[in-house]
Formats: structure tokens, sequence, C-alpha cells
């Protein structure tokens, strides 16, 4: 018979305070869930406060302790407030992962300022807030800790498709913030990377898709990812909390990319 496991598995997240932004759907969803699942305590932050405390409601049925808070993130008032709460409920934070993204598309010369500024401010100041309060409380614990930052491919390359200058602005600077922060941070134990997931079944995927359209896209999409699929959202939380936990303990300042292979394709098809 083998001898059983004297301590948790490295990947095992128990008992570490895990603050999930736009955990209320898609990814962020996706990540609360298996966190919970994977024993740590989940802190789920959402601007529909509703689908914040469902998805807590989830997690705690998954035998998690876990909290749902209404939180908009571009909003550095309730972001403190939010983090206030989690410290009481739950404890100091470990690890967050900052999933809150919104894609409102069109041209540059099109489009209003105030839409570029409301994408700029979920996708790029919502993590800056994040960050900021989840950092102090974790310098103010000395235990260290991980953030994960969810970027995009768009961080790197054009859409082919266009008409993507805010989102791909917002998440190249999500990606360059990575960096800035694993270096700034790394003398605190404090570990910061990013996922790249490629397209991803979640209602921001079809952000900018009539319902009419979403057929024929989707069959578009499919050919052109070397998978030959959509990810399921649960296909990105695994490399989420990977970078949480203690298998990627010499990890940090890097992209792990999640994209079925767009990134490594050719962009003409000769």
């Amino acid at each position: 018979m083998p001898t059983p496991p004297t301590s948790l598995p490295s990947y095992s997240l128990q008992d570490r305070v895990v603050i999930v932004t736009g955990g209320g759907s898609g990814i962020g969803r996706a990540a609360a869930l298996l966190c919970a699942e994977r024993r740590a305590r989940v802190a789920v932050f959402d601007v529909d406060g509703d689908s914040a405390s469902q998805v807590a409601g989830l997690a705690q049925s998954r035998g998690a302790a876990a909290i749902g808070i209404g939180c908009d993130v571009r909003i550095e008032a309730e972001v403190e407030r939010a983090c206030s709460q989690a410290k009481a409920k739950l404890g100091s934070p470990y690890g967050l992962v900052a999933s809150a993204g919104i894609d409102i598309g069109g041209f540059v010369h099109e489009m209003p300022t105030e839409a570029w500024q409301q994408v700029l401010a979920t996708n790029l100041t919502g993590v800056y807030l994040a960050c900021k309060y989840v950092v102090r409380d974790m310098i103010a614990a000395g235990t260290g800790g991980s953030i994960v930052l969810v970027s995009s491919p768009a961080a790197s390359v054009s859409f082919a498709a266009g008409m993507a200058g805010a989102y791909s602005a917002s998440k190249g600077g999500v990606s360059a913030l990575v960096r800035c922060l694993a270096i700034d941070y790394a003398p605190n134990r404090i570990r910061v990377n990013a996922v790249v997931p490629g397209p991803t079944e979640t209602a921001l995927m079809w952000a900018n898709v009539g319902d009419e359209e979403k057929p024929a896209m989707r069959e578009k999409i499919c050919a052109e990812v070397p998978i030959g699929r959509l990810a399921d959202p649960n296909e990105i939380a695994r490399p989420i909390t990977w970078l949480l936990s203690d298998e990627a303990s010499y990890v940090t300042g890097s992209h792990l990319i999640c994209d079925g292979g767009v990134l490594a394709k050719g962009c003409i098809s000769v």
C-alpha cells in the first residue's frame, strides 16, 4: 500500500485568502470556484452584487469560506471598502485575480471619448486600484502573495477583425504593469504574473457581436484558432490557480499564454 501524503499538495490554496475581481461571471467566476475547490477562502468582487453573492454561495457549497461583494473597480472608494470587508471577514489576502473587464469596440476616430475612458477605467485603472489595496494588505501581513492579472493577445497583436483600439490599449497597459509590479514587489515576496486567454466562451467574447452574427463568427473563430475551438473558462482558471499556488513559487513577471495557439500562428496562410 502506498504511504498517504503527509502534507497538502503544492497546488493547494488551503486557507489562503484570494480576492477575485469580475468574479461574478466568465473567467473570474471559474477562477473563484476553482480556488474554492482548492481550499482557498474566496472573496468575489463584481459590479453585479447579486452575481457576486451567487458565486460566493456556490463556493460555500464546495466547502469554502466565501463572500460576495458588489464592487465597481472603477471607483476607488468601492475597491477600498470591498478590500476592507474581505480582510475583516476572511483575513489578509494572499492572492488576487484581477479579471474584471469590458470591451467596447469601434474605430478610434468614431469612438466617443466617454467609451474610451470607460474601457480604460475598468480594464486598467480597475486593475491598478485592486493591486493598490491588496498589495498594501499583503505588505502589512508580511506573508508574501501572488497576483494574477488577466491580459489578452490584444496586448501584443491587433485583432484581425479590427476596431479594438481601446481594449488593446487597456490590455497592453495591464501587461506592462505586470512586469513593473513583479520587480517592485519581489522584495516583499509578492509574485505578479498574467494569464493571456485566447477566445473563451464568456459573455465578454460576444460583447460586440450581434445575436444573428454569432453562429458565423463562432465558425470563423474555431477555424482560425489552431486548436479548433473556443476555450471553456475552466481551462483558463486552471493556469490561474497554478500561478497562485506554490507550484509557481519561482515564477514572476511572466505571461502564461493560454490561447489555443493564436499568438504562435502566422498572420497569413502561406
